[in-house]
């Protein structure tokens, strides 16, 4: 299967517990209605926390998601943007961050509103950044989380668990990040550069969705693909 074949920048979904919602390629959230744009789990600094540990890694996480949010703030040019949680790697990443870095996340959040969600990486707001802090938010019909709540599913929007899809075709395995939706709940992508993913048939993403509703949209390179659960294969 040819993840690359039929370019396309966004695949909209008709409704997203009552809203328009569109889920673009590189593991963003546009809700047009509302001019938000969301993005999780971008777990800045996640290259220099690695190195303090003595991990020998490249220190250029940060300004590889940080070129990638600036295309979609270009694109969807976003009057608000909600980091869904995890936006640092840890409590101290934003202090730690180097200026440069700085100057473009500064950049980006001029003259819009900006929300960072509490993580469990990052649960204190970014030291010396701009933007509200929150829990959670509600927005129209939704309400934006970085924990999925095993309570409340209709209109819950989430990061955290980093979905990631497999499927075969032809004999060959492709695995992608994705978004993971039933129509009423919907888990983002991880965005960061160094993160990985779990597959969406793990034991702790079980019970989250209408299993004859799931549906993996998997991250191609220049569009995003649609895949039914049942398709979907462990590992």
């Amino acid at each position: 299967m040819n993840l690359a074949a039929r370019p396309q920048d966004a695949t909209s979904l008709a409704d997203l517990n009552g809203e328009a919602a569109m889920l673009d390629h590189r593991g963003a959230l546009f809700l047009p209605d509302h001019r938000l744009l969301v993005v999780s789990d971008l777990h800045l600094e996640k290259g220099s926390a690695l190195a303090r540990r003595g991990a020998l890694m490249p220190p250029y996480d940060s300004a590889a998601t940080l070129a990638l949010l600036r295309e979609l703030i270009e694109v969807y040019r976003p009057e608000i943007v909600i980091s869904l949680g995890d936006s640092f790697h840890d409590g101290w990443g934003a202090a730690r961050m180097p200026e440069p870095f700085r100057a473009r996340l500064m950049a980006l959040m001029d003259g819009r509103e900006w929300f960072w969600v509490a993580g469990n990486h990052d649960p204190e707001p970014p030291a010396g950044l701009p933007g509200s802090t929150v829990r959670e938010i509600a927005v129209g019909r939704l309400v934006f989380r970085h924990e999925p709540s095993r309570a409340d599913a209709a209109g819950e929007v989430a990061g955290h668990l980093h979905p990631g899809a497999r499927i075969v075709r032809r004999g060959r395995s492709v695995r992608r990040r994705c978004f993971a939706t039933d129509g009423r709940r919907l888990v983002m992508p991880a965005f960061g550069a160094f993160t990985g993913m779990l597959n969406l048939r793990e034991r702790v993403l079980w019970g989250l969705f209408e299993p004859a509703r799931l549906h993996a949209y998997m991250l191609g390179r220049d569009r995003v693909y649609p895949i039914a659960g049942a398709l979907l294969r462990p590992g």
